[in-house]
């Protein structure tokens, strides 16, 4: 499908972002947080913008089920919020510069506490991930509050939105901070170590969890489904997962052929990090023992010149494994698309499948 065929799904998702952030923006948010350095540092990435994939999405599963999309806002919102502060505290782990075109929050307070406090060097770094750990904690409670919005102000059944509290703080989170422990874990070993199955659990801990979780909360809140496991919920909850691991898949290529302009973070960073990716995995099972030894003196070593970075890149692609990786994620796809038969035929159902296509079409 060519870019252009978005257009329309495109145009739904910028004005379902757009009401997303204006809710979060509402100056009773806002002031909740302080000092100024925190209210910031909460709102940077917010105001960063991002591709708000999650909480479009839940907002369509509510109107795929026949409900009312304004009443999901508080929490898509809260999906989006949910999704800031794992970034927040992912960027710390990846020690990554630059998110959404714009500082990292640990890496712009750092530089605050450097040229506005006369912080050393090490204090203010430590002063950056000091701000950083705070801002994702406080993005956590305040999802929290947003969720509980739904109920207080858009009507949502209360005990439907506590059952959706618990899914996303005894479930979601445990499953998103295992996923995230994988990959930290996984980065230290050598791929050739690690299975395809590992990668791919690890992947959906990480980022198809908390789609599933998004066209969960959206298809309840639609149908007024306080069990959330209605079986349209269970179908696009289903739908969202597969989807989410197919973004995953299509996010790895991304990070090593992307354009990092229009991506608004460091190409080849998964490379010096030495992540595990089903890319990675691949190229090593069909690379010969030269080319193994030469992908293991650049993968995890921070210190790469953006030269090995190219070699590796073009390593990786020669021995099949981005194109492996992209036929599977339009797999994982194809076999989503059938999970909304049960779905009436609606401009909803259409943007979902298109959004499903998009996910692995995307070059952002």
């Amino acid at each position: 499908m060519s870019q252009q065929k978005f257009d329309g799904l495109l145009e739904a998702i910028r004005t379902r972002k757009e009401k997303v952030y204006a809710h979060l923006m509402q100056k009773k948010y806002a002031d909740l947080f302080e000092p100024e350095h925190i209210r910031s540092a909460v709102y940077s990435y917010i105001k960063g913008g991002g591709k708000s994939l999650r909480p479009v999405v839940l907002l369509l599963s509510c109107g795929a089920v026949g409900g009312d999309e304004e009443v999901a806002i508080p929490a898509a919102a809260a999906v989006e919020v949910f999704h800031t502060w794992t970034l927040v505290h992912d960027d710390i782990i990846d020690r990554d510069e630059k998110r959404r075109g714009v500082p990292t929050v640990h890496t712009q307070y750092a530089e605050i506490a450097r040229r506005e406090m006369g912080h050393s060097e090490a204090e203010a770094a430590h002063y950056g991930l000091t701000i950083a750990l705070l801002t994702g904690d406080l993005q956590q409670a305040w999802q929290i509050f947003l969720m509980a919005e739904a109920a207080q102000e858009r009507g949502v059944d209360a005990l439907l939105v506590l059952n959706l509290l618990t899914y996303l703080t005894a479930r979601l989170a445990p499953t998103l901070i295992a996923g995230e422990t994988l990959d930290v874990q996984y980065s230290k070993r050598s791929v050739d170590q690690i299975s395809e199955a590992d990668i791919l659990d690890m992947l959906w801990k990480k980022t198809g969890a908390l789609y599933e979780f998004a066209g969960r909360a959206g298809a309840a809140i639609g149908l007024g489904d306080v069990t959330l496991e209605d079986p349209l919920v269970v179908n696009i909850a289903r739908f969202c997962s597969q989807c989410g691991t197919a973004f995953q898949l299509q996010d790895d290529i991304l990070g090593i052929v992307g354009d990092e302009r229009r991506l608004g973070k460091p190409v080849g960073s998964d490379i010096r990090e030495g992540k595990s990716t089903l890319i990675t995995l691949k190229a090593f099972q069909n690379a010969t023992p030269e080319q193994r030894a030469a992908l293991r003196r650049i993968l995890g070593n921070p210190q790469a010149s953006e030269q090995e970075i190219l070699t590796a890149a073009n390593l990786l692609r020669d021995l099949g494994g981005i194109e492996y990786t992209q036929k599977l994620a339009r797999k994982y796809v194809e076999e989503a698309i059938p999970l909304l038969d049960p779905l009436a035929p609606s401009h909803y159902k259409d943007l979902l499948i298109q959004w499903a296509e998009y996910l692995v079409e995307r070059k952002i």
